[in-house]
């Protein structure tokens, strides 16, 4: 079953509002390069536990980021799709993915919760399962892409180097 966010990003954010904490509105993925602990949503995903704990250790201010799925995220994979090396049934079971993710324009695909300790995030991150898909597609694509590339480099070697 697959979670409807927009529904809970706005009960995360009446209950925010509702708490002592500050609430620091940022950019999903906007902690991608620092150091993180992910919280282990699969067997507490009470998002109220997260938040009571971020009170505990002392937080003040928690950061709230939610992701909308857009329609340039789908356009930009179908552009990779056009430079990737693939048969042509794949191509088109790909494109038949892509088609089923345009349903999806305009919702939210992720929430993160965060709150720093020590210099350390602890994150509360939901996404959603067709938006888990996307990027296996996306890294799928990716992968073409890549292998198209080193053929490329390879034959720009002018036969000086074995393929092997």
């Amino acid at each position: 079953m697959d979670l409807n966010l927009e529904t809970l990003k706005r009960e995360i954010l009446a209950y925010l509002n509702a708490s002592e904490f500050a609430v620091f509105h940022g950019n999903a993925g906007g902690l991608e390069d620092l150091p993180i602990v992910l919280w282990d949503v699969d067997r507490y995903p009470d998002y109220q536990m997260f938040l009571e704990t971020a009170r505990k250790a002392g937080a003040k201010l928690i950061l709230f980021a939610a992701d909308e799925f857009e329609a340039a995220d789908l356009d930009e994979l179908k552009d990779q799709l056009e430079d990737a090396a693939v048969s042509r049934d794949e191509e088109r079971e790909f494109q038949s993915r892509l088609r089923e993710l345009r349903a999806y324009e305009g919702a939210a695909c992720s929430i993160e919760l965060a709150f720093d300790v020590n210099s350390r995030f602890y994150v509360y991150e939901l996404q959603t399962d067709w938006y888990n898909d996307f990027i296996g597609l996306e890294e799928e694509i990716a992968a073409h892409i890549s292998e198209n590339e080193m053929d490329d480099q390879d034959e720009s070697l002018g036969g000086y180097y074995s393929k092997n």
